[in-house]
């Protein structure tokens, strides 16, 4: 039979328990992200979990640039002279060049083939003002970290300020296209409304950027 512990001699099993009872508390598990939807953005309110401002920020923009590499987006935002085209960021057939305004070059403009809608029959995506970005302004083959660096200098955006850049995700036209492709192409991830939202988050947070992790995006 086991000796009872007495008070005075508490034992060897008392002490197990002394320990147990001491010992280092659990730790508070980390807060998560509920994971994303495929073609669905998180809303603002998904990152509140993250008490860290400068943290939630950061993640906000990440959710931004689901849509900035997608390429309905992506396409317009080449790493060159060029525009790209289709899923695959292929070389935009027929072959056609930015020129001096970003709109094409005389005898191919951009406007020659892209009217201000879609061409049903014939295929051919259309929105107002149909153009490139400016070169400053190449998302593909840069990181998360390059491309939110780039939208927040206002030597490169087109000398917007950051309230600027929510509207214009929130409301161009030709922005808009990018979830109204037409024909069968997938569009970007979510609507216009709810990206501009999350810009407009991601500003009120401080406009942080990523961490450069050297992983380009829109580079497929």
């Amino acid at each position: 039979m086991l000796p009872v512990p007495s008070l005075r001699h508490p034992g060897p099993f008392a002490f197990v328990v002394l320990v147990v009872a001491c010992g280092t508390p659990a730790a508070t598990p980390a807060p998560t992200l509920v994971p994303a939807e495929a073609g669905a953005l998180r809303p603002p309110s998904a990152f509140d979990v993250l008490p860290d401002r400068a943290a939630r920020s950061r993640a906000l923009f990440t959710e931004v640039s689901r849509v900035l590499f997608n390429p309905r987006c992506a396409n317009c935002h080449p790493d060159g002279d060029a525009p790209t085209q289709r899923d695959a960021l292929e070389r935009h057939d027929p072959p056609v060049l930015r020129g001096e305004h970003d709109q094409g070059i005389p005898g191919l403009m951009c406007g020659s083939c892209h009217q201000d809608t879609n061409a049903t029959l014939a295929r051919v995506p259309g929105a107002p003002k149909w153009e490139l970005a400016p070169r400053a302004m190449a998302w593909q083959r840069h990181s998360k970290h390059q491309v939110c660096e780039q939208i927040k200098d206002g030597n490169r955006n087109g000398h917007r300020s950051l309230d600027a850049i929510t509207d214009h995700v929130a409301h161009d036209p030709l922005v808009g296209w990018g979830w109204h492709p037409g024909a069968d192409r997938l569009p970007a991830p979510g609507t216009q409304a709810e990206a501009g939202a999350l810009v407009a988050a991601w500003v009120a947070t401080g406009a942080e950027c990523p961490a450069e992790d050297g992983v380009p995006g829109g580079s497929r």
